[in-house]
């Protein structure tokens, strides 16, 4: 998902991608430490979405503060 999309996204709708986000990178890791993960670029992918989003969750909240 790129940025625009999630700005475009409520908070509600963030912080729930947020959460599904962690699972996802959380369920690679621990398939990428059992030897079970066969798409490793998966993890690369799931890593940067997250982080992805969690830069717009930031930038909402410097933004709050900031008014």
């Amino acid at each position: 998902m790129n940025a625009k999309d999630l700005r475009d996204m409520s908070d509600r709708e963030l912080a729930e991608h947020l959460a599904t986000s962690r699972k996802d990178v959380f369920g690679l890791r621990f398939q990428h430490a059992t030897g079970e993960l066969e798409n490793t670029a998966g993890l690369r992918v799931a890593k940067r979405d997250l982080a992805r989003a969690l830069t717009v969750a930031r930038e909402r909240e410097i933004e709050t503060d900031r008014k």
